[in-house]
């Protein structure tokens, strides 16, 4: 596997991004980078996972509101995202092998107590992974995300973004990410989307996540995510959703989780305001809600 890892002087003097870095490697060499911060001994583990094409920078308002609250809070960057080591050939990168990156991590780092917070690819991984790992996670923060069996219609927006990401020659990380919010990003926040990418050669893995969606259901992971649906209709632990009003491509997916889980009962779901990266558009109410749902515990 040949491996590229971007060089550190790209982070530096990120807006606040003060952030100690930390590493774990899980396998095949590969070494994960993620954020850690609050009180770790905590009986809480916050686990901010993030999608598509971003990296733990995209939670660098939620982290401090959760460590403040006295929880612990880890924040991963994805393997081929962040400061995380990257594959350079997009046939490197599955489905099934984020997510055993991933669960390694987790089970390395002997996280328990977990309340998953989590978007886009974080719960297409996190969810799986709260339900491979059910003893280690206490509850679901979720936005603007889905679990595909290929059973469910594609929206166009999808598909128009999944041919752009496998064929354009132009893949600007920080305005496919400024695309996805309400806000407009500093000069500074949008360096730091692109940081971790200095050439084409590190971006194999932010352009293989939209073909690895299994949109049809004949496909092994939409099998499994089918599997872990079964899993997740008898899930009866806390789970929030707070989706926001204005993404294209996930809007209205709440209710398909409240009306399918019953840990959705009689919780405070909320719709929160902003596009499909809700962590630049309202960070304080998503960061309060996994704040609201650890009380509830």
């Amino acid at each position: 596997m040949d491996i590229v890892r971007t060089p550190e002087d790209r982070f530096r003097r990120l807006p606040n991004y003060p952030f100690k870095p930390n590493y774990l490697e899980v396998g095949s060499g590969l070494r994960m980078h993620y954020v850690d911060e609050g009180d770790t001994s905590s009986t809480h583990t916050v686990l901010m996972l993030h999608g598509e094409p971003t990296w733990s920078y995209l939670y660098r308002f939620m982290i401090p509101i959760c460590a403040a609250a006295g929880h612990r809070v880890i924040a991963p960057d994805l393997v081929g995202f962040g400061k995380s080591d990257k594959p350079a050939d997009i046939d490197d990168y599955s489905y099934g092998g984020h997510f055993e990156w991933l669960r390694a991590f987790v089970l390395e780092l002997d996280l328990r107590n977990i309340v998953l917070v989590c978007q886009d690819w974080g719960s297409l991984l996190g969810l799986r992974l709260a339900v491979a790992l059910d003893d280690r996670f206490s509850g679901i923060v979720l936005s603007n995300g889905f679990l595909p069996t290929g059973q469910q219609s594609i929206p166009l927006a999808f598909k128009a973004w999944r041919t752009f990401a496998r064929f354009s020659p132009w893949f600007p990380i920080s305005r496919i990410v400024e695309a996805g919010t309400f806000k407009k990003l500093s000069a500074g926040e949008r360096l730091a989307y692109d940081a971790p990418f200095p050439s084409g050669r590190y971006k194999a893995g932010t352009r293989a996540f939209p073909r690895l969606v299994p949109t049809e259901p004949d496909l092994p992971d939409a099998q499994e995510n089918a599997r872990v649906w079964s899993q997740l209709e008898q899930w009866h632990k806390p789970f929030i959703t707070a989706f926001t009003n204005g993404d294209p491509i996930m809007r209205g997916g709440d209710r398909y989780f409240q009306e399918r889980v019953p840990g959705c009962q009689n919780m405070p779901h909320r719709t929160l305001t902003g596009g499909h990266f809700v962590q630049e558009d309202s960070p304080f109410e998503f960061a309060q809600t996994a704040n609201e749902l650890i009380r509830l515990l």
